[in-house]
């Protein structure tokens, strides 16, 4: 299970430039959604470029164990052979989605309207993050949920026999929430509604009307959206091919664009709106970085990302982009650190509740190498040197893949190297990638 290893300490090195073209593993929130989706639909489901991270890989062996018929090609690409919405059956054992947030809610969703009774849990990282705002919901719709104090994971899931639909508002906007609530809503009559204060990713939507759902989305003239699917839905399996993660790329894109010299092509990157808030942050930072070779695949639109390295500045990130980059908020932190000037991150709270309290582990991170900073219950702000920071401290992860990741490109932007106290759970989202970022010029190694 994740983090239950022999930790594996790496070091990162200043370097001068990288240079070179990668292609990133597939975009994580569609592949998990990708196997579930093809799980409910009938028929077969074909997914080419599936991440085959731990996190999604777990997802699969739950789909499995509900029930579906999950098999990777020799040609690596996956196929999915449905139950049909309301299909899957009672697993024989517990679900264990290791490290993956995004699994555990999703999968709440679907279990919380087929009657049956199901076990969640994960490793001690996933054990921590509370489950309760998808147990509101969700147990309004029919469902019993019974779980450990604070609402967390394990947990025992009795799904509704005669599921409700809902009305509901998010008191904060999250895409994994309003995605379990309409996975739910697919097997309850009527029409179930998320209201949310601030549009999320839509990967969720997108699919659903892929696979064959009816969904509409209209604004509520309040700056969120209304979105609702109409239950009882029959969804038909379909090819599904998913494009490269941008969560994953901002790892890459960050440390180019920070490094005067160099010159880095990424190939195939999803650039959907709801998820581009940290493209459009490095431009506003001075980045030299364009989108190329713009095209639609699998519903979502792409592009090849071009970034030369550039002398950054600091700015301020308006609250409202949150959803669209909260998983990049992390290494955004190492690229204000080089930035000339004060960054400043706010309305970033769901940061406290993901694989790690993020804000606190960036802010230990930042300190540990030299960097100024602040903190607040909702943001983070960043004093940058307008060049190399400091570096040379050790960071610790807590466990979460993108806490290793961030910091290991502070090394290669650092005057002195920096230390990561665990990169195996890297493997959850980015299989490969400190060999990737070695032939780009990078110079992370096992710590002696």
């Amino acid at each position: 299970m994740t983090g239950q290893a022999a930790a594996r300490p790496h070091v990162s090195h200043p370097v001068e430039a990288l240079s070179g073209s990668a292609r990133v593993p597939g975009d994580k929130s569609i592949s998990h959604r990708a196997l579930i989706f093809g799980a409910l639909a009938t028929g077969t489901t074909r997914v080419t470029g599936l991440l085959e991270g731990e996190d999604v890989l777990r997802t699969g062996a739950a789909m499995r164990a509900l029930g579906a018929e999950v098999e990777r090609g020799a040609d690596g690409d996956w196929t999915i052979r449905g139950r049909g919405v309301g299909g899957l059956g009672e697993p024989a054992d517990i679900l264990d989605l290791g490290n993956s947030g995004t699994g555990a809610r999703l999968i709440a969703g679907v279990l919380a309207t087929h009657p049956i009774t199901t076990f969640v849990t994960g490793d001690a990282s996933l054990r921590r993050r509370p489950m309760g705002r998808v147990k509101v919901p969700l147990e309004q719709m029919g469902a019993r949920f019974i779980t450990r104090a604070g609402d967390r994971l394990p947990m025992a899931v009795i799904g509704a026999a005669n599921p409700l639909p809902i009305e509901y508002r998010l008191p904060v906007a999250s895409a994994q929430v309003k995605s379990a609530i309409l996975l739910a809503g697919l097997v309850a009559p009527g029409r179930t509604t998320v209201i949310e204060p601030e549009a999320t990713r839509d990967h969720t939507e997108n699919l659903l009307r892929h696979f064959g759902a009816t969904v509409t989305v209209a604004p509520d003239g309040k700056g969120g959206r209304i979105v609702s699917v109409t239950g009882e839905a029959e969804l038909a399996g379909r090819d599904v091919v998913v494009p490269t993660d941008p969560s994953s790329a901002a790892f890459l894109a960050v440390a180019a664009a920070a490094l005067p010299g160099s010159d880095l092509t990424l190939q195939g990157v999803g650039i959907n709106p709801l998820r581009a808030g940290l493209y459009q942050t490095l431009r506003e930072m001075g980045a030299d970085l364009r989108f190329d070779n713009r095209r639609i695949e699998g519903g979502e639109p792409v592009a090849d990302i071009v970034i030369r390295g550039a002398r950054l500045k600091g700015v301020e990130v308006p609250a409202e982009r949150a959803p669209s980059m909260i998983d990049e908020y992390p290494v955004l932190a190492v690229a204000a650190a080089c930035a000339e000037g004060r960054t400043v991150m706010a309305g970033i709270q769901e940061m406290r509740v993901k694989e790690s309290d993020r804000i606190a582990a960036v802010a230990a991170g930042l300190a540990a190498n030299g960097i100024d900073y602040a903190e607040t219950p909702d943001s983070l702000t960043v004093q940058g040197r307008g060049g190399r920071p400091r570096g040379g401290g050790k960071v610790v992860t807590h466990m979460d893949h993108r806490i290793a990741m961030s910091f290991l490109m502070l090394g290669l932007l650092a005057e002195r190297a920096v230390t990561v106290d665990d990169v195996g759970m890297i493997d959850t989202s980015f299989p490969g990638f400190v060999g990737l970022m070695n032939r780009l010029g990078a110079r992370i190694e096992v710590a002696a």
